[in-house]
Parts: structure tokens; C-alpha cells; sequence
């Protein structure tokens, strides 16, 4: 029988790529871990509950059972996400929405989940995984930047709204990543034509970048470690070069860093 003098975790997405290497990570560090995900792909030692972070319903019910096995839930990692690409104009909406539902509404709804418990232990750490395109603001990755940017902007405020109960909020805000993300986003080549070839030109160097990326292992166990810490910035960067270009976009003019985006994804 596991004692409850471990400390749970709970992870969304945590099925494959960083998700996966988070939940290992936490477990590593000795966390009873639980992982959220529409599909089943065991990991040792963790607890897999089939969950679509977009159903409401579904989330409460599971955080409940969460709650009743283990009496409190200390961390969570919203990493549940998708990437879709292709110019704003051939994008249906329901498309669009579709990507808000999970990106942002997924956290959203499982924060939500968790808080309510959180608060009245005065104890907990919410880190949900965001994206330096949220200021970088990437062409014919509009909904994607526009999801992560909501994710960043919503971590900070909720940080604020609930930090005096002894709870925090982060956003891990990541760069190019190595893992099957990139063959998973759904791409819209519509309209590749009349942009002049500019949509899959992007989206190639998008992909090129993220094959070079940064490992997942490397990437969760900075997550984990994040998780962990009592107090924490409400942003944290990965990597070196993504502090540097999260830096420029911020102090750039608008203008000048659109440009400077542009010349490397939409030219």
C-alpha cells in the first residue's frame, strides 16, 4: 500500500513526449504520480486514468477520484497540447477552436479541477507548459502563438489571484523540442498558392528547427524541477537562446521583431 506521506502529482498529456518525460521525471523524484491522457501507453509506477482534458465532466470526476485516493494533489503539469499550422484566412474556425479547447480551456478546466484543494491545504504548485511563440508570435502558426500567449497571460493572473493562498502558478514557456509533436501537428496547406509558397516554406523550417530541438528528457526533468519549487516565477524559459529571444520580442519594437520573425518563417 502506497503511503500518503508521498506527495502526488498529476500530469496531462502524459502519454508521450514531454508529458512522458515529466511523468518520469516526478516519479523518479519520488512523486505518486498520475497522468491524464485519451490514450493508454503504460509507464512504471504511474497511474494512467483516460481523460479528455476538454471535458469538464470527465476532469472534476477523475481530480475527485484523484483526491479520494490520495487525500491531496501537491502538483500538477498541464502538458495536454497540439500544434496546428497554415494561414489564418484557410483556417476553418472549428479548427481554430479546436486548438483553444485544448491548449488553453484544457488548463483551464483542469486547473480549475485542482484548485478548490489546493487552496484549502495552502499548499500547491500548478506549472502549465506554454510556448516562447507566445511572444514570438510565429506566421502560419497564428492559433498556436495565440493559444500559448492565452496560457502565459492566464498563469500570471491566477498566479496573482491565488498565490496568497499558498498555491503558484508558472508558465513554462519552451522552445524547438525533439519529439513527435512535430510529426503530429495538423497542417493546413491551403491557400499555398496564393501566399506564394510562404506557407510550407514556414512550416519546413518550423519542423527543421524542431527536429534539432532540445530532448524531452532534458526538457521533463526541467519541468519536474520546476514543479517542485516553492517559489517560482510565474514565467521560466528553457534554455539559454529561448531567455534570449524571449528577451528581444520583449523589448523590441513590434515592427522591428515582426521582421525579424518573418524573415526566418515567412519569407
Amino acid at each position: 500500500m502506497e503511503s500518503k506521506q508521498k506527495r502526488t502529482a498529476l500530469v496531462t498529456g502524459g502519454s508521450s513526449g514531454i508529458g512522458r518525460c515529466t511523468v518520469a521525471a516526478l516519479s523518479k523524484a519520488g512523486y505518486i504520480v498520475y497522468e491524464f491522457s485519451r490514450r493508454d501507453v503504460p509507464v512504471e509506477g504511474v497511474k494512467h486514468m483516460c481523460v479528455d482534458v476538454t471535458d469538464e465532466a470527465s476532469v472534476q470526476e477523475a481530480v475527485g477520484q484523484i483526491l479520494l485516493e490520495r487525500g491531496s494533489i501537491e502538483i500538477l503539469v498541464n502538458c495536454a497540447g497540439f500544434g496546428i499550422s497554415g494561414a489564418v484566412e484557410f483556417t476553418e474556425l472549428k479548427q481554430a477552436k479546436a486548438q483553444f479547447d485544448v491548449n488553453f480551456f484544457g488548463t483551464v478546466n483542469v486547473s480549475r479541477a485542482v484548485l478548490p484543494s489546493m487552496r484549502r491545504q495552502h499548499r500547491g504548485h500548478i506549472v502549465n507548459i506554454s510556448s516562447v511563440a507566445a511572444v514570438a508570435h510565429i506566421p502560419f502558426q497564428a492559433f498556436y502563438s495565440a493559444s500559448k500567449a492565452a496560457v502565459s497571460s492566464y498563469s500570471c493572473a491566477l498566479d496573482n489571484e491565488v498565490s496568497p493562498y499558498g498555491v503558484r502558478v508558472t508558465a513554462v514557456e519552451l522552445g524547438d523540442i525533439h519529439t513527435g509533436f512535430t510529426q503530429a501537428r495538423q497542417k493546413i496547406v491551403l491557400g499555398d498558392d496564393e501566399y506564394g509558397g510562404r506557407i510550407s516554406h514556414g512550416v519546413s523550417q518550423m519542423e527543421k528547427d524542431e527536429l534539432s530541438g532540445m530532448s524531452p528528457e532534458i526538457i521533463g526533468t526541467y519541468i519536474a524541477r520546476i514543479a517542485q519549487k516553492k517559489n517560482c516565477a510565474p514565467i521560466c524559459v528553457a534554455g539559454v537562446k529561448y531567455k534570449i529571444l524571449r528577451f528581444l520580442c520583449k523589448i523590441l519594437p513590434c515592427t522591428l521583431r515582426g521582421k525579424l520573425v518573418g524573415s526566418i518563417y515567412a519569407k
